[in-house]
């Protein structure tokens, strides 16, 4: 009896894995190349095939712990037709994952005012509320602007490309200052996470799901 509950939590990030992300990477290709650069697509990146995007190492360790990645889009700056391009093709996977969360959303309101609430209609809405969940936490996670999450590229597609000769010499410290904020400021009772992540995914989820 203890061996379903896990078998559906690791379906649930199993399909959340092969949705979630590639949506996210697709939507990074797509912008890019719209935008006038031809790399993602010569990379073979604009595609939702999860087998496109998903890393393995990223993979595995989602399926295990919750927490991983998928493997980045590459992008020319220099191929973009203007600087704001660059603004949004950062921003292009962060939103798609906003939206995503908003349709789950949707289905979900839907569903639980048309369906019982038991058997196999409660893992759909147990699924759709995790998809929202999961969705959100992207959103806000990958808007920290620090490398070599999207927000850092957000912040630097706001600036004009002059301020990358400041920022550059930032760019060794960033790795390190994110596992910093990750794993170390927790233990001093510093969860930033908590702060900029946790708690907004739980504010925007609770009026989304109602």
């Amino acid at each position: 009896m203890l061996v379903l509950p896990d078998l559906i939590d690791t379906l649930f990030r199993l399909a959340i894995l092969t949705l979630a992300f590639p949506i996210h990477e697709f939507a990074h290709a797509w912008t890019a190349t719209r935008f006038g650069d031809e790399t993602p697509r010569r990379a073979g990146r604009l595609t939702l095939n999860p087998f496109a995007h998903l890393d393995l190492w990223g993979t595995l360790l989602f399926l295990f712990t919750g927490f991983g990645w998928a493997r980045p889009v590459p992008i020319s700056p220099y191929a973009l037709r203007s600087r704001r391009a660059y603004f949004w093709v950062a921003f292009a996977g962060p939103l798609s994952n906003l939206l995503l969360a908003v349709a789950a959303a949707i289905l979900y309101r839907l569903a639980w005012g048309g369906l019982p609430h038991t058997g196999i209609n409660g893992v759909l809405l147990q699924f759709l509320g995790s998809v929202v969940f999961f969705d959100l936490l992207l959103f806000f996670f990958n808007l920290i602007p620090i490398p070599p999450l999207d927000g850092d590229k957000v912040i630097a597609g706001l600036f004009p490309r002059l301020w990358e000769a400041y920022l550059a010499p930032l760019q060794p410290y960033a790795l390190p200052l994110l596992l910093i904020v990750l794993f170390v400021l927790p233990w001093f009772h510093l969860d930033v996470l908590q702060w900029i992540v946790v708690w907004p995914t739980r504010l925007l989820g609770t009026l989304l799901l109602g």
